[in-house]
């Protein structure tokens, strides 16, 4: 069996936001990466920067668009060179307005990363690696995936299943006593460029729209107090703006 220090923290959505902090985060423990996302420049950036900070830290980059769904799977076989021991499904896509206004090509795309990328990647991921002790699965999920947000039904709907999903896996391999941990990260209001990409406005202002939100370093934090804990769920309060590792919030039926 390989040692820690062998194996692979997998990062999706890594170029920008939460995803990029992240990986940072997990190189300053040692954990080798390998990072996913469609823009390679900003990829090797993010992988210059971990190399200079954290020599030790093997960094592997995947250039992929996991809107499509063949990708997705040849993805996942070119890690079947790698022993993982973490995956987290940070990418996503989010997008504002009344349901009648929206473009349905870019609910088509949201659909695909938010929910058919998320759901395979982690289905292969628990098929290999549920037995496996320290293993672990994060879905980044989103508080407006346990509160319908006005303006933002399609994306909350995308987010819900995220949501169900992950804490029904979570109870569900717990119940059949699997090693892996498996969790879902629910941040609010994050400065982003997802205010950007959901508002299809290139000089979105979050001081002007929240007067309150968190960083993306400060989430970054949440999701390794998450990855530390034994609880499922790490939820931003959309009031208060605090940060709470929980138990599951939905009924799972017996």
């Amino acid at each position: 069996m390989l040692s820690d220090t062998q194996k692979y923290t997998v990062i999706t959505g890594a170029s920008s936001g939460i995803g990029y902090e992240t990986a940072k985060k997990f190189a300053s423990r040692g954990k080798n990466l390998i990072i996913i996302a469609r823009r390679q420049e900003r990829l090797e950036n993010l992988k210059k920067e971990i190399s200079e900070k954290f020599p030790a830290v093997d960094v592997i980059i995947k250039n992929v668009d996991l809107t499509i769904t063949q990708n997705i799977y040849q993805l996942y076989d070119d890690l079947k060179t790698y022993e993982l021991k973490t995956w987290i499904n940070n990418a996503g896509l989010g997008n504002y307005g009344h349901v009648a206004n929206q473009n349905p090509k870019k609910i088509e795309t949201m659909i695909h990363l938010n929910i058919e990328a998320l759901t395979i990647l982690s289905t292969l991921f628990v098929r290999n690696y549920q037995n496996i002790e320290g293993t672990q699965l994060i879905n980044i999920s989103s508080a407006g995936g346990y509160t319908i947000v006005p303006e933002a039904v399609i994306y909350c709907a995308t987010k819900f299943y995220v949501s169900s999903f992950t804490e029904g896996l979570a109870r569900e391999l717990r119940n059949s006593g699997a090693k892996m941990q498996v969790k879902v990260l629910a941040p609010a209001a994050t400065k982003t460029e997802f205010g950007k990409v959901a508002n299809n406005s290139s000089d979105y202002d979050y001081d002007k729209h929240f007067g309150t939100y968190h960083t993306s370093k400060q989430m970054a934090d949440f999701l390794l107090q998450l990855y530390d804990s034994e609880k499922i769920i790490g939820i931003v309060d959309r009031e208060t703006f605090d940060f709470k590792l929980l138990d599951p919030l939905f009924n799972y039926a017996k």
